[in-house]
């Protein structure tokens, strides 16, 4: 999955590419409809339950959340890729909310020609700019989880500054998580999980909850493999899974 990249705040600055190929009609009106109905609409402060109601409106219907309910629990996923995991956590969990942050904008279109079809799947919202703006609108204690799983590694030393996983960025994940939520990071880059690892396990808010080797080694049930994870793998990959004391 791509990453929302930690640039230059100044400038906003996000790393890596916006745009791939040229998109198909479809999926270009798709960006222009359907993408506004699930738009993540900023609102410093809110609860982020709030984001998931009222429901939708589409095709002269009232859209309720699928699965029925209230939605009692709000996750994100920085970097959702083509949203394929994105989906599979709001399919089997409709009672949380989903925000998923991805700026590559046919990772977007892939996941929206997916949302078509369920037209009831209202527990997700999108966000296609820098995950950090949500992260600074939300209020203290409002996730239960948060998943970062095969961010771009940025291999290269003087690269390692755009890597999302920062002491800073830590702080901030730590006063939006609940206490005892849970932070996913996968990599098959062990450059990189090194990195995550000694910042994680450094950081006083988060636990690691690994008791074995084969806790990191091996993929939970409820973290299902995505496309592009299975096509780009560069190594073995490892499943970090750290609780907010």
């Amino acid at each position: 999955m791509t990453e929302q990249h930690h640039g230059e705040r100044a400038r906003g600055q996000l790393y890596g590419r916006r745009k791939g190929p040229k998109l198909s009609p479809h999926r270009e009106n798709l960006l222009e409809t359907l993408l506004p109905q699930l738009e993540f609409k900023l609102k410093p402060g809110s609860d982020p339950k709030s984001y998931f109601s009222p429901p939708l409106c589409g095709g002269g219907e009232t859209r309720s959340v699928s699965g029925g309910g209230q939605i009692e629990d709000v996750w994100l996923e920085i970097g959702f890729g083509a949203g394929e995991h994105l989906l599979w956590q709001a399919e089997r969990n409709p009672q949380v909310g989903l925000i998923g942050a991805e700026p590559f904008i046919n990772g977007v279109a892939k996941l929206l020609s997916k949302l078509v079809a369920e037209p009831s799947r209202t527990n997700i919202r999108l966000h296609t700019g820098d995950a950090r703006d949500i992260i600074a609108a939300l209020p203290d204690a409002s996730l239960g989880r948060v998943f970062i799983l095969f961010p771009d590694p940025w291999p290269k030393t003087r690269h390692h500054k755009r890597r999302f996983i920062q002491m800073e960025m830590l702080d901030e994940l730590a006063r939006v998580m609940k206490k005892g939520a849970e932070l996913r990071f996968a990599s098959d880059d062990k450059t990189y999980v090194a990195y995550a690892l000694e910042r994680l396990m450094a950081h006083d808010k988060f636990e690691w909850t690994a008791s074995c080797a084969e806790d990191w080694r091996s993929r939970p049930t409820d973290w299902p493999p995505t496309r592009y994870e299975i096509k780009a793998i560069r190594g073995v990959p490892v499943f970090l899974r750290f609780r907010r004391l």
